[in-house]
């Protein structure tokens, strides 16, 4: 049996909600892969900061007047490796408190829009079953926060800058 679509009681705005929901859902997945990537990168420049710093103290540990000239010469590789490599994390930290704040901005945009759309929505509905003058009609501001806001605040403990201050603060820090 073939049911159509036409059938259906779901009106537009049910499927405008739907829609909406699930763009939403989908905006909030997109963010935590890119919060994921950042933490990843994080991690492997951690790990390899890591592992030149040893190789570094190895060399440092060395009496001065025993090192050879490619001793020296490493050191002052690795020493330059180990820069280049924090700046490449200072980069990716500022990258990450960059795309906060636009996610932010784009949170804040949503959720005027909603109340918007919602304070409009409202006010149809209410004149088509009160009585009431529209100019009258109470209109309940409410405060709207977005989906993302919503699902967002259990992560913020162990992701994006917090993690990456967990994982970094000492190791990474230059010597």
């Amino acid at each position: 049996e073939i049911v159509s679509m036409a059938d259906s009681t779901t009106t537009i705005d049910d499927i405008e909600g739907e829609l909406f929901k699930i763009e939403r859902i989908r905006e909030i997945l997109v963010r935590r892969e890119s919060e994921l990537r950042y933490m990843m990168d994080d991690i492997q420049l951690c790990k390899e900061i890591s592992r030149l710093k040893k190789e570094l103290q190895k060399l440092i540990a060395l009496p001065e007047n025993e090192k050879s000239n490619e001793e020296k010469q490493r050191e002052e590789e690795l020493v330059q490796q180990i820069h280049k490599l924090v700046e490449t994390r200072d980069f990716l930290v500022d990258d990450v408190e960059f795309e906060r704040l636009r996610e932010r901005e784009e949170d804040k945009e949503m959720a005027e829009f909603l109340q918007s759309k919602l304070s409009k929505s409202y006010l149809q509905k209410a004149s088509r079953q009160s009585p009431i003058p529209l100019s009258t009609a109470p209109v309940k501001e409410k405060k709207m926060t977005s989906r993302g806001q919503q699902t967002s605040a259990p992560y913020m403990t162990k992701t994006g800058l917090t993690l990456l201050k967990e994982c970094c603060g000492f190791t990474c820090s230059i010597m």
